[in-house]
């Protein structure tokens, strides 16, 4: 079992996910979460000072500083595994490897990110702005436009995060999970470039045997 120190740094602009009115996260989100002491955690980091604005997307703070979830990130190496099996397995070993089938258990199962709030730490002069763009759908009466606004983090803002890894063979999959930021990134509008990153892998630290077998006796 490995734990991967990682750094990220954003080489375009990074959108806000959570709802801004209190009353969609509680009753579509939080209300679906099997932890709700958690979920109301959340609901607190909601930034006050822009909550009347409901129709916004926004980025919870802590302390004042604008944070993403741990499962945000583990959220990511779900959807870069899910690319990289898609169209055929990643062989682990001769004996072992995952497919688009078992792909979200394995993630699930040996992905582990930690804090559980990250900080998102801006450049020099760095701020929050927005971004408003237009969000189009195609319905039963034709196609419909509406525009989105959301929180917005600068270019070269960064976060500092790790993976621990179960299973030490699973180690250079990560390393190549991560690198898939630099084409589809965290947060909204990823499909238009928003969000990427480049990840660099600060340290690896080798957890040992005992770690294992507490983290049995913990279970």
């Amino acid at each position: 079992m490995k734990k991967l120190v990682v750094v990220a740094t954003f080489t375009d602009p990074i959108l806000g996910t959570y709802s801004n009115n209190p009353d969609i996260h509680l009753e579509y989100i939080a209300s679906k979460s099997a932890d709700k002491e958690k979920m109301q955690q959340e609901m607190e980091n909601l930034p006050a000072d822009v909550l009347q604005d409901r129709a916004k997307t926004v980025f919870p703070r802590k302390d004042g500083v604008p944070i993403f979830y741990d499962y945000q990130v583990k959220g990511f190496l779900k959807a870069a595994l899910a690319t990289v099996v898609e169209f055929e397995p990643y062989q682990i070993s001769k004996t072992k490897k995952i497919s688009k089938y078992t792909h979200k258990r394995v993630a699930s199962s040996q992905f582990f990110v930690n804090p559980r709030e990250i900080p998102i730490i801006f450049p020099e002069k760095g701020e929050i702005t927005e971004c408003t763009r237009p969000l189009r759908a195609e319905t039963p009466l034709g196609e419909r436009t509406a525009l989105m606004t959301s929180e917005e983090c600068p270019e070269g803002s960064t976060i500092k995060f790790s993976i621990t890894v179960m299973t030490d063979e699973l180690v250079p999959l990560v390393i190549r999970l991560i690198k898939y930021g630099e084409y589809k990134g965290l947060g909204q509008w990823r499909n238009a470039g928003k969000g990427r990153f480049k990840a660099e892998v600060l340290e690896v630290v080798d957890l040992g045997e005992s770690t294992k077998e507490e983290s049995k006796g913990a279970k």
